[in-house]
């Protein structure tokens, strides 16, 4: 590698070192986020995801997370990612176009006092604010995690987090943030339901590599 190319790593490694501090100081809305999911979810409520792209993995990232485990074995908890259901997202984009894609979804599975969780870098994907504005229309809480703010989706949401940097940078900090979520989720589990580290010689756990 040349010199000219460690030093293009180097700045990418910068510019998410400059990141850090927005996300260490976003610390308390994710806890407060997981303590809200950890009362909503064991009792039957619904957590909904979804983003565009890269975001879009990342919301995916978050419901599998939680359909499966983050850091300890617990039960299954509620989440849907709803760009992953290709079927329907083809249909409702084709009938209703793109705009709709999520905003239906929405009103199709989410319920009073769910929780809607929309990811962008830019904040302005028009799917994402409509699927914002039918969260509100139905009293779903909607989260953000967005790039730089303000923007419209931060606007739109009942509560955001907006960390700095491009496009890379945001999506490499909204992993960290989902994995803080995660983490703040299972630590405010019921003692009954929550996260216990699954020890070695415990023969009803199979940890597999991913």
């Amino acid at each position: 590698m040349t010199g000219s190319q460690d030093g293009l790593l180097d700045d990418h490694v910068t510019r998410l070192e400059a990141a850090l501090p927005a996300l260490r100081a976003a610390s308390p809305t994710l806890a407060r986020w997981g303590g809200a999911l950890a009362a909503l979810l064991p009792s039957g409520g619904r957590l909904l995801a979804a983003g565009n792209g890269g975001s879009a993995a990342e919301a995916q990232h978050l419901t599998a997370e939680l359909v499966g485990r983050f850091d300890g074995e617990r039960r299954p908890l509620g989440a849907l990612a709803l760009h992953a259901d290709t079927s329907s997202l083809t249909a409702i984009g084709n009938d209703y176009g793109y705009d709709e894609v999520f905003a239906r979804q929405v009103r199709a599975h989410g319920r009073a006092g769910d929780v809607l969780v929309l990811l962008s870098t830019s904040g302005r994907s028009a799917n994402l604010l409509r699927a914002a504005d039918a969260a509100r229309e139905l009293d779903l809480h909607c989260w953000a995690l967005t790039g730089p703010g303000p923007n419209p989706l931060a606007r739109r949401a009942s509560d955001a987090v907006c960390l700095p940097g491009d496009t890379a940078t945001v999506q490499e900090s909204h992993l960290a943030a989902v994995h803080m979520l995660c983490r703040a989720l299972e630590a405010q589990l019921p003692a009954e339901l929550g996260s216990r580290r699954p020890h070695a010689l415990d023969p009803t756990i199979t940890r597999r590599p991913a």
